[in-house]
């Protein structure tokens, strides 16, 4: 199983670096194929929209077919396809195509991670070990930063692109041979996603998981680039570097949040607080609009940093899912976690879009002031909703 859980965390990175490498990507594309920041919006919440999507078929086929044919199969068709037409693409609609069957493929493998740490290890260490294998994961992250655009620069985006199709494939036929399934739970234990929903100690936890993710992964996997090249004129191997600091920001943030509701004996108020604090960064973001450059990337990597809550409000949420829907509470949640992103994605496209058309000059900070805005008030209200959660560790 260890080699399984090192196939699954390698996809892992390769999911992170999908969400990711749009905000690189977003000049050269805009002169290839004539992608403009909405396009990519859209683009960028189809993988999320997808990936979304497809978390409840994934926790059924995770409890009844198990993580091994789930994760292996879809990350071949989907990860490794998508790639291939992405390579392929010469239109904005094509790229949104190419990311819609990435997320399909990206879907399954950090549940299928979860779902083995919840049917094999205790609940009280679920969150650090999620913690650990997104903050390993998220190496992506930093792979979908500076590397990236010297590999566009050496080998060009098409390149780049067919040779991690190659790359998705090599680590689904990995995780076909090395994943082992956890045993089945004991017993006739029936039920659904509809018994997860009728529990109203989740309700509370939902919102949060709703908006948590959102302002960071929209931020770090496309809003970052098409602002610091419109409003300061950064070209790639510069937005690369941006990229590098808030990618680094959210795994060492990660990697703070994991052990500490054990430390504090508390979940629901290190999650509120540090998601507070994300809230302080996005305000700060929003009055660093015609400051010195390196005071809007810093305040994107606190956003970052804050903002990487995600493994605990999960490991919140799993503590009060029954064994037998382990698979079917964990990707609940990340429906929620990922699906708002997408649906923000969806919403800061249109919001750009009808600002940026207002006889703005490109250098206008004034649309990306709108979108970081649009973050803050819904994070603000999540936060407001998580107060009536019970903490999972009382």
């Amino acid at each position: 199983m260890q080699a399984g859980l090192i196939l699954l965390c390698l996809a892992y990175v390769l999911s992170q670096f999908f969400r990711a490498f749009l905000a690189v990507l977003s000049a050269v594309l805009g002169q290839d194929i004539g992608a403009a920041p909405d396009d990519l919006a859209f683009a960028s919440g189809m993988w999320f929209l997808s990936f979304a999507a497809m978390q409840l078929p994934v926790g059924w086929a995770l409890d009844h077919i198990g993580p091994r044919k789930t994760a292996s199969l879809l990350l071949l068709l989907g990860g490794s396809g998508g790639a291939a037409v992405f390579a392929a693409a010469t239109a904005p609609a094509h790229v949104s195509i190419a990311m819609f069957l990435i997320g399909i493929g990206c879907a399954p493998v950090l549940m299928a991670s979860y779902y083995i740490f919840a049917r094999q290890y205790p609940p009280a260490r679920f969150a650090t070990l999620a913690a650990v294998m997104l903050g390993v994961g998220s190496v992506g992250n930093l792979v979908a930063s500076y590397p990236t655009a010297l590999a566009v620069d050496l080998f060009g985006w098409r390149g780049t692109l067919a040779g991690l199709a190659a790359v998705s494939a090599l680590v689904a036929a990995g995780i076909f041979l090395t994943v082992s399934d956890p045993g089945k739970p004991e017993g006739e234990h029936k039920g659904s996603v509809l018994d997860l929903l009728k529990m109203p100690v989740m309700w509370a936890i939902f919102p949060l998981m709703l908006v948590a993710y959102a302002p960071s992964g929209a931020l770090r996997g496309l809003w970052i680039g098409p602002y610091l090249n419109d409003v300061y004129g950064l070209s790639t191997p510069e937005i690369g570097v941006a990229t590098l600091v808030m990618g680094a920001a959210m795994i060492a943030g990660t990697f703070a949040y994991g052990p500490l509701d054990r430390v504090l004996g508390t979940r629901k108020w290190l999650i509120l607080g540090g998601n507070v604090l994300a809230c302080a960064a996005l305000g700060g973001l929003i009055l660093a609009a015609g400051a010195p450059v390196w005071l809007p990337v810093a305040m994107m990597a606190l956003i970052g940093f804050f903002g990487a809550s995600f493994p605990v409000i999960m490991a919140h949420g799993r503590a009060f899912v029954p064994p037998h829907l382990a698979g079917r509470g964990v990707t609940l949640l990340n429906l929620f976690g990922i699906g708002g992103v997408g649906i923000m994605q969806f919403a800061t496209g249109r919001i750009h879009a009808e600002m940026a058309a207002a006889d703005r000059l490109p250098s206008d900070p004034g649309p990306y002031t709108g979108i970081f805005g649009f973050f803050l008030a819904f994070l603000v209200l999540g936060c407001a909703i998580y107060l009536l959660s019970r903490d999972s560790l009382d």
